[in-house]
């Protein structure tokens, strides 16, 4: 009878209208506010949403993927990709419009398959935005160190012992965040104009150069992997350890390897919905705030990699920096200043999209008794949840600062695929569990569309490291003795009388 007792805590659920109502009451302590403003409109959604995506993967991943793996046909691999990306945002657009909440699929967990669940999510995507924003503030203080040639021991990637660089663009984007959502908001959609500005002008200045003979064939032959690039033991992806058959560069097979790594350039699109309940009108922004990001990147992503296959041949590409390097080759090296602009803006807006989500995150577990309450409080003048961002930034910093994060990008990839099959299976549960309930937006051809976005997340998650699997379940057995020390203890939805009434701050 305990163990079913016990069993019966870690899958309770949060009702679904107390979480659309679990702002409605006014804050009981003064000086601390229950309640996030609704700020934002979808227009703002999607800056947030463009200012996330469009970073490190249109500036480094399209050279690298092109020369070793796809081809020209890397346009078809940021296709698969942004296709998978589509299915998950349908499936996010249904629930975030129906539940607008901080919380993001963390609550859509919470609400469907039970809390142990729920926090597994939530622990995933502190994972995600993390390590995504300290390899971002590397790699933007990488390219500080190289436009001002700055010392290597504190600016560079290899060499450095203290990352200055990372420290001091994660310190400043911290406050920025903290100091509230409007903030965020206008420097986010300010960096955004100016790398979709010059995106576009990537585009329409290389169409002139691109070239017949550069893009065929579009899908070179497959050929073996040389030796040397063989990868055995933890490296292998895990589909190739499961069949027991060869790696191949290029070919179909080379384009959905090339479409898993690729994938990366699309995480981090679900921070949209973690601004829920900032949201003014959550039931259509959201809806348009995460599909118009999708389909805005996705065609960039697309034409940006056609004029670059086109301009050069691919395997001239360079994987550092291919975009810029592209246009000296073609004479028009004074381009590349604009595009080295773009990049810096690019990962500023990552680091500071990445930090306001993590912030929400926290503010959700925080209210749900998860983590300590107070360090989730709403600031009373910012109206952000300060104390948690401050936290996570610090985090963030730390990383950034000592840990060469290189092969551990890829678990930005395994978290974002792990919480997209979440989000997916629970769009199914709901429609099971609570057919009357309010949607908005409804995901068509119901289970058939979450099924197919499930099973793609797998799909792409297969081809993924094993040690990057065995790194992100050290990583959850971590987050379980959290939860078992402390989150279950304390759960708000475990507690009764004065506890449960309790909010974030009070």
């Amino acid at each position: 009878m305990a163990l079913r007792g016990t069993l019966r805590q870690l899958v309770r659920t949060k009702d679904v209208d107390d979480v659309i109502h679990q702002n409605d009451a006014d804050p009981t302590e003064e000086g601390h506010h229950a309640k996030l403003d609704r700020r934002l409109t979808s227009w703002d959604l999607m800056g947030f949403g463009i200012g996330i995506v469009i970073g490190t993967g249109i500036f480094t991943l399209t050279g690298t993927q092109a020369k070793d793996n796809a081809g020209p046909a890397i346009v078809i691999s940021f296709l698969i990709a942004g296709v998978v990306a589509v299915l998950a945002a349908i499936c996010y657009a249904e629930l975030a419009a129906a539940v607008p909440t901080a919380g993001s699929s963390y609550t859509y967990a919470y609400t469907t398959i039970g809390e142990i669940f729920a926090w597994i999510i939530a622990w995933d995507l502190i994972l995600e935005f993390a390590l995504g924003a300290a390899v971002v503030a590397r790699g933007w203080s990488g390219y500080l160190q190289h436009a001002l040639d700055l010392p290597h021991a504190f600016f560079g990637e290899t060499d450095s012992t203290v990352n200055l660089g990372a420290v001091l663009i994660v310190a400043i984007i911290g406050t920025i965040a903290t100091i509230g959502i409007r903030e965020s908001k206008l420097v986010t959609n300010a960096l955004v104009v100016v790398k979709v500005s010059v995106c576009v002008f990537v585009i329409v200045l290389g169409i002139f150069f691109v070239k017949a003979q550069y893009i065929t064939p579009y899908i070179p032959p497959s050929k073996p992997l040389d030796p040397k690039s063989q990868t055995t033991g933890l490296e292998q992806p895990l589909w190739q350890w499961i069949t027991g058959v060869d790696a191949t560069a290029f070919g179909f097979t080379g384009v959905l390897i090339a479409a898993a790594v690729v994938f990366f350039a699309y995480s981090g699109f679900e921070a949209v919905a973690n601004l829920g309940e900032e949201t003014k009108d959550p039931a259509k922004d959201m809806p348009r705030g995460l599909l118009g990001t999708l389909a805005i990147c996705t065609l960039l992503y697309v034409m940006v990699c056609f004029v670059l296959t086109g301009m050069v041949n691919y395997t001239d590409l360079s994987e550092g920096a291919p975009i810029s390097d592209a246009f000296s080759q073609v004479g028009l090296g004074w381009a590349g200043v604009l595009i080295d602009i773009a990049a810096i803006a690019g990962l500023t807006s990552v680091i500071l999209v990445d930090i306001v989500a993590m912030g929400r995150i926290g503010f959700a577990l925080c209210r749900d008794g998860l983590l300590p309450t107070r360090i989730g409080a709403v600031h009373p003048k910012f109206r952000t949840p300060a104390t948690i961002t401050i936290v996570t930034s610090v985090a963030v910093a730390i990383l950034g600062a000592f840990i060469p994060l290189g092969t551990l990008a890829e678990m930005v990839s395994i978290g974002t695929l792990f919480a997209f099959l979440v989000v997916s299976i629970a769009v199914v549960v709901l429609r099971r569990t609570r057919p009357r309930m309010k949607r908005p937006f409804r995901v068509p051809q119901v289970p058939i569309l979450p099924i197919t976005s499930a099973v793609a997340c797998v799909a792409l998650m297969s081809n993924l490291a094993i040690e990057t699997w065995l790194r992100f379940l050290v990583w959850l057995a971590l987050g379980l003795v959290v939860y078992f020390v402390y989150g279950r203890k304390h759960s708000r939805l475990g507690t009764s009388g004065k506890n449960a009434r309790d909010t974030v701050g009070a």
